[in-house]
């Protein structure tokens, strides 16, 4: 007899998030250019995040990681303007202000 267990997959951590989005992180904090490479990992992201966990994870990590590193509102809105610079559409906003439970 073969049982099948009830196991939640867990979230996307914010350690693999912040890690995949380094590319992104010159052009949020400095103006730099925005790079092939950061569109990927955004997609990739966004495509890696299947469940409601993991979007809420993913959401609630790029909230307190734009709490971190927004210095200030040229920075916020340069991160909640990338997902759409790269083609990809987000159920919530980059902002530290996001309701992750309420959008993803």
């Amino acid at each position: 007899m073969v049982m099948a267990a009830s196991t939640a997959k867990a979230a996307i951590s914010c350690n693999q998030v912040v890690s995949a989005l380094t590319p992104c992180i010159s052009y949020v904090v400095s103006n730099g250019a925005l790079t092939q490479q950061c569109c990927q990992a955004i997609k990739g992201l966004n495509s890696a995040a299947q469940t409601t966990p993991d979007r809420q994870g993913v959401c609630t990590c790029l909230k307190n990681t734009a709490s971190q590193f927004a210095y200030n509102s040229r920075n916020v809105a340069l991160a909640a303007g990338l997902p759409g610079k790269c083609g990809v559409k987000l159920p919530y906003k980059i902002d530290p202000s996001t309701d992750c439970k309420r959008y993803a």
